[in-house]
């Protein structure tokens, strides 16, 4: 047993020993494996090296060991930028608490990451690195390291902190000198800046650093001359963008050493902070060009200034100005010295741009104001100016001078003045004219007076003379305008007058209106007599002293008249000769009143007076006895006219030729179409009385009768007691006693709505209506004249209810009154009015394409006014503008141009301007505006909108300042035009948007 016991602690031990032995053995490769790995962890073969580390750690047991292989997986994770690597290393800190190389590994890892110039990182590992147990020479590498990565992250304090910590190591001293310079320099304390920089200016390293900054150190001490010599020492040794801030030193340097021929060069070859310059640095660049008398280059920088508010920018605009006056660009001018009048940084500047500010706006206009608002503003913002009375003389006449006549009367209303009552009187009269122009008569009238009244300068008195009587006769005061002509005639200055030259032709106009012909005879004949360039007036003056002479039965004078019309080819030849034609029935040449008449078709087949030729020849055949051509005549006239106004007398007549010649069955036939086609006319009750005749005479009464019941405008048993009522009504209207003739009428078509006289009384109760200014009582009477068969007083319904329904803007209403007055008018007066106010009512409703229609056929017709051609051509262009057709309304605009007076030649200026820009004529575009500005500029709403015209013209001709001064101005000044605001914001947004890209000074 004992043998046996020996035997197995023998076997036990040799067992034991073999175990312990293997245990080691696989220890001891374990530890040569885990050497190699630091082996190659040292050679910088992180990833062979972290391979092994993996395989020991999860291999041995020691926790010696396997903290140190974690601690270099964790590096080698580091080294390899491998995810996760951060963790690696936490979780080396956390497992293994007690490992010496934890404070290794933070110092390693802060090292690494400072060496890769990651130094957020490094920071992040340095704050965990326990100092003490640093040796000296780590200590100091920790610092300046540590320095360094707080120097990047921007942190002065901390930064310099750790930097004063090795400031008298040797190895880092001399660097950390250099930051600690350097940091002095940003935080602007450069004595101490220059302190470390001699400290260090011996080492070559640090001279090419050092250069640059020197050289900005003195020039922001004011060290001007000593920063150009550094600066330019420096800049063959400088690179990129150190290059373009030594120039900016260098050229900043001379300038503020007022040699700006040298700082040009340099300033022009700064490249900007991001590749932008600021206000300042264009302002620099432009006043050293200024200096230098090159003002088209220092426009080009000053220019780039926008929105600027402060010293330098006042500054900047003054010395704009001043160059655009050099340049001969007042207009420019003006707004720059307006800009540097509005900032106080520089009260002597200030009131220097404000004097030429004012002066400018008084030679060449202002957009931005009436230029006596800037005058005067002038004069109570420096009351003791030394220019105080030279700019008041420019205000009394800037208020001529501006044509801005409406603002100048609001003025000069508050400053009655002695001097200024010259003044007052000629912007009375020229704002009298705009608004007579306007078509406003009312207030042109009470205008003309004023300027009457003030009575300072004699040729005004007598032009205004001249115009009150023309505004007179336009109102139909004309017993006012004889007067008022007759005054003018005998004022002393009026031959010196540009009225003078018609006088005689108005006058003469007026005595026609007044049925004093004798006079009107004499007028029109010294009109004549003296003037034959004018042809349009002068056919129209032979014209009227034809129809004179031919109403006061002188007719040999008249058809002399009527020969000089056609001689002379005027539009109204045809009328000319209808009137020659009946004019030689009344000196008994019938038979040369029967050829021209037949004549006058052929020659003028389309005239409006083919008709009236034709019923007067008939007329002329009856009186004749030449009844065959007679009934032919008139059946031409019938059948050839179908709206004349003669239908009605001419079949009649020929009911009565036939009654005359024994045809009683015919003429009963003419008379029973008369009665029919054309109820409750004079020629229907003249045809029904004559017809009456006939059946009495062949003892037809019952037949009669039994027709009579059929006509409801004849009311047999009661015709005496309608004839007697309305008879009473009209005497009092011929009286002119209009309330007893209203009452009277109504009385009578109470009782006879349908009575023998409901057309007259319908008729006359309608004129009296509109005549007290009550049209909406007048409209039914109208409705009930234009509701019957055509009569004398059709045309004047149709004119008078088309102006009711146009003063109520009732257009669809106006429209079809209007279109019947256009085809059955008579007058040439009402067509053209019927067409003018077609046209003006399909644009209200939209309707571009008629309204063109419309104006066309006003533009046709050879005889209207140039008032009324306004009104076609505007009416075509803003149709074009519409629909979007803008060749058409260029060609309107530029029609519109010639002939347009007021308002509307102000609308055609901005459109003028608006074209321009749109075919990229911007300086031509700029010219228009500015004669705008200074004819037109008290049309405010198109004024504000070629100010936006303006400002697209300048920022295409690379004048940004104008641009955007111009566009700020309008939207501060014309807030009343949403649209024209909005549109300057949009263009004011564009602009800045693009100029930020260049100037860091531009918010948008």
């Amino acid at each position: 047993m004992k043998l046996t016991k020996h035997i197995f602690y023998l076997l036990l031990f040799f067992q034991t020993t073999f175990i312990v032995a293997q245990q080691t053995a696989i220890y001891s490769h374990e530890l040569k494996e885990f050497d190699r790995a630091v082996e190659l962890y040292k050679d910088k073969q992180y990833q062979s090296a972290q391979i092994i580390f993996d395989k020991v750690i999860n291999s041995v047991s020691s926790s010696d060991v396997k903290a140190d292989c974690a601690y270099y997986i964790a590096n080698c994770a580091i080294r390899l930028n491998q995810m996760g690597a951060d963790q690696l290393m936490e979780d080396f800190v956390e497992n293994y608490p007690t490992s010496t190389k934890q404070n290794q590994a933070y110092i390693e890892v802060a090292h690494y990451y400072f060496d890769q110039s990651n130094y957020p990182q490094a920071l992040k590992y340095f704050d965990k690195v326990d100092e003490s147990g640093l040796t000296v020479s780590e200590r100091e590498k920790f610092n300046f390291q540590k320095g360094y990565a707080y120097f990047t992250a921007k942190n002065v304090k901390e930064a310099t902190n750790y930097f004063n910590k090795v400031v008298n190591s040797k190895e880092y001293g001399n660097q950390a000198k250099y930051y600690l310079g350097y940091l002095a320099y940003e935080t602007d304390d450069y004595k101490q800046a220059n302190d470390y920089f001699d400290k260090v200016s011996d080492q070559d390293r640090y001279k090419e650093k050092m250069g640059y900054f020197q050289a900005d150190m003195n020039f922001k001490l004011g060290n001007f001359q000593k920063a150009i010599d550094l600066g330019l020492a420096q800049l063959t040794k400088s690179r990129g963008t150190e290059i373009s801030e030594l120039s900016k030193i260098i050229g900043e340097s001379y300038f503020n050493l007022k040699q700006y021929d040298k700082a040009i060069p340099y300033l022009e070859d700064y490249r900007g902070n991001r590749g932008k310059w600021n206000n300042t640095d264009y302002y620099q660049l432009g006043y050293a060009y200024y200096q230098q008398k090159d003002y088209e280059k220092a426009i080009s920088q000053f220019n780039k200034i926008i929105g600027g508010n402060d010293a330098v920018a006042q500054n900047a605009y003054y010395h704009l100005a001043e160059c655009y006056l050099n340049t001969g660009k007042k207009n420019q001018a003006l707004t720059a010295f307006k800009t540097a009048s509005e900032m106080e940084f520089d009260l002597k500047i200030q009131e220097d741009a404000y004097l030429n500010y004012a002066k400018l706006s008084y030679e060449i206009g202002n957009s931005f104001k009436s230029t006596p608002e800037v005058l005067q503003g002038y004069l109570t913002k420096y009351p003791n100016s030394s220019y105080k009375q030279e700019i008041n003389n420019l205000l009394i006449s800037s208020y001529i001078t501006s044509k801005n006549y409406k603002d100048a009367l609001v003025l000069l209303e508050k400053n009655k003045s002695p001097e200024n009552r010259q003044a007052y009187q000629l912007a009375n009269f020229y704002r009298g004219l705009e608004v007579y122009t306007d078509g406003d008569n009312a207030q042109a009238l009470g205008l003309f007076k004023k300027a009457i009244a003030e009575n300072k300068d004699p040729k005004f008195t007598a032009r205004a003379l001249f115009w009150k009587a023309e505004t007179e006769y336009n109102l139909d005061q004309f017993n006012e305008a004889k007067i008022t002509f007759k005054q003018f005639q005998n004022s002393s200055a009026a031959a010196s007058t540009p009225e003078n030259t018609n006088i005689d032709y108005n006058l003469g106009y007026t005595y026609f209106k007044l049925k004093e012909y004798d006079n009107a005879i004499t007028s029109f004949g010294n009109y004549i007599a003296k003037n034959k360039n004018d042809k349009t007036r002068l056919t129209d003056a032979y014209l009227r002293l034809g129809d004179c002479n031919f109403i006061s039965a002188k007719y040999w004078p008249a058809m002399d008249a009527y020969n000089k019309v056609t001689e002379l080819k005027s539009p109204d030849a045809d009328y000319a000769a209808y009137q020659k034609g009946i004019s030689y029935g009344f000196v008994g040449k019938n038979d040369r009143k029967i050829e021209d008449l037949e004549n006058f078709s052929k020659t003028y087949p389309k005239s409006q007076y083919a008709d009236d030729a034709l019923y007067e020849l008939g007329n002329t055949y009856v009186n004749e006895n030449k009844i065959d051509k007679a009934i032919q005549t008139f059946d031409k006239l019938i059948n050839g006219y179908k709206t004349s106004s003669y239908l009605a007398k001419a079949i009649l007549k020929q009911g009565l030729i036939h009654y005359n010649n024994g045809k009683e069955d015919l003429a009963i036939a003419k008379f029973k179409k008369v009665a029919a086609d054309f109820p409750n006319s004079p020629e229907a009750l003249e045809a029904v009385s004559t017809a009456r005749l006939i059946y009495i005479d062949n003892g037809r009464v019952d037949e009669y009768a039994a027709w009579v019941k059929t006509l409801n405008f004849i009311e047999v048993s009661n015709a005496d007691l309608d004839n007697t009522t309305y008879e009473s009504a009209e005497k009092q209207y011929l009286m002119n006693n209009s309330k007893q003739a209203v009452s009277g009428f109504t009385s009578y078509l109470g009782s006879f709505p349908n009575g023998l006289h409901a057309l007259k009384a319908n008729f006359y109760l309608a004129q009296l209506y509109y005549a007290d200014g009550l049209e909406s009582n007048s409209i039914k009477h109208y409705e009930f004249v234009i509701s019957k068969p055509r009569s004398e007083f059709t045309e004047q319904a149709l004119a008078r209810l088309g102006q009711v329904y146009l003063k109520a803007k009732s257009f669809d209403k106006a429209i079809p009154v209007l279109k019947r007055l256009e085809t059955e008018a008579d007058f040439p007066q009402n067509i053209t009015f019927a067409q003018s106010n077609l046209m003006k009512s399909y644009y209200e409703k939209k309707e571009y394409a008629n309204a063109v229609t419309y104006a066309d056929k006003v533009l046709a017709n050879e005889k209207i006014e140039d008032r009324v051609k306004s009104d076609a051509q505007i009416i075509v262009a803003r149709s074009a503008i519409k629909t979007g057709n803008e060749d058409k309304a260029k060609v309107a605009y530029q029609n519109l141009q010639k002939i347009a007076k007021g308002e509307l030649a102000a609308e055609a200026l901005y459109y003028d301007a608006y074209f321009k820009n749109k075919e990229g004529k911007y300086a031509d575009s700029n010219k228009v505006v500015e004669k705008y500005a200074k004819d037109y500029s008290g049309y405010q709403y198109f004024a504000a909108k070629s100010l936006i015209v303006m400002a697209k013209n300048y920022f295409k001709l690379n004048d940004s300042f104008q641009a955007t001064t111009i566009l700020d101005s309008v939207i501060d000044n014309y807030a009343q035009y949403e649209d024209v605001v909005t549109e300057a914001k949009d263009e004011l947004a564009k602009i800045k948007s693009e100029e930020a890209k260049r100037n860091s000074s531009i918010q948008e």
